[in-house]
């Protein structure tokens, strides 16, 4: 008998743990997306998407509403390739319109697909660029290079999945396209190279290294006015990559704006 009470009651405890986990899951569901938009403040204050058209890439679908609530953009379109994770996406979309008079819209769509980015264009009737195109936590999973996880200093075995898979990141057309799409482009992200990155699909992902970092900025300072918000306040020249470069090594996160000259 008594050993029946205490299955019951272990069986209880994981019931109770389980729940808890679910219930920490759908908290962070909302307040990540608060957190990123606090990194992101400074950039969306100096330029303001009010009454503008933005496009927020690899959206979490919360955020969008966050957005919206503060800063009244026209309209926002937020594209991602697996809503899986956000099943509530529709509710958001529909019932946004009792808070606020912004338009927000989802699609299932990659961001290397021009087909389906221009139906969304032509269906949201946008004739030129998006004003605004925001990338939070997203900019790693445009690699689309070879694999370069074996130069990280690990033992790398290409596996058939590719799960252990690092591609290159290539800026230079990967910010040519961004460009095609949108007036400015405002990015977040947080780099912790040496953890697991949980969501990298294939070898799309992994957070990116200082020295990527330094080759990406450098581009980005040759071809294009970049403003730096985080961690530091500055308009990147080539001068002041050196003195960029020692603060990224002492953070784990940045937040730039840049556009065409």
């Amino acid at each position: 008998m008594a050993s029946k009470k205490g299955e019951k009651e272990e069986r209880e405890e994981c019931e109770e743990e389980a729940e808890d986990e679910t219930v920490g899951e759908d908290w962070e569901t909302w307040t990540d997306p608060l957190e990123e938009l606090a990194e992101v403040a400074d950039a969306l204050e100096v330029h303001n998407p009010q009454g503008k058209i933005l496009l927020d890439l690899g959206t979490d679908c919360v955020k969008p509403l966050y957005l919206a609530l503060k800063y009244e953009p026209a309209k926002i379109i937020g594209i991602n390739e697996d809503y899986t994770l956000f099943p509530f996406k529709s509710d958001i979309a529909e019932n946004s319109r009792l808070l606020t008079q912004t338009e927000i819209h989802f699609y299932t769509c990659s961001f290397f697909d021009d087909i389906n980015l221009k139906k969304t264009l032509n269906k949201e009737k946008i004739e030129d660029k998006f004003d605004i195109i925001l990338i939070s936590k997203t900019l790693h999973h445009l690699r689309t290079g070879k694999c370069i996880a074996g130069k990280r200093g690990s033992k790398h075995k290409h596996r058939e999945d590719e799960k252990c898979c690092i591609y290159e990141f290539k800026e230079e057309e990967i910010f040519k396209r961004l460009f095609q799409y949108g007036e400015k482009v405002i990015v977040y992200e947080y780099f912790l190279p040496h953890e697991e990155d949980n969501d990298k699909v294939r070898g799309r992902g992994g957070h990116f290294t200082i020295k990527e970092w330094t080759r990406i900025l450098k581009h980005l300072s040759k071809n294009y006015r970049v403003e730096l918000f985080k961690p530091l306040r500055c308009h990147l020249t080539q001068n002041e990559l050196g003195k960029v470069k020692e603060k990224l090594r002492q953070v784990d996160y940045i937040c730039f704006c840049t556009e065409e000259k």
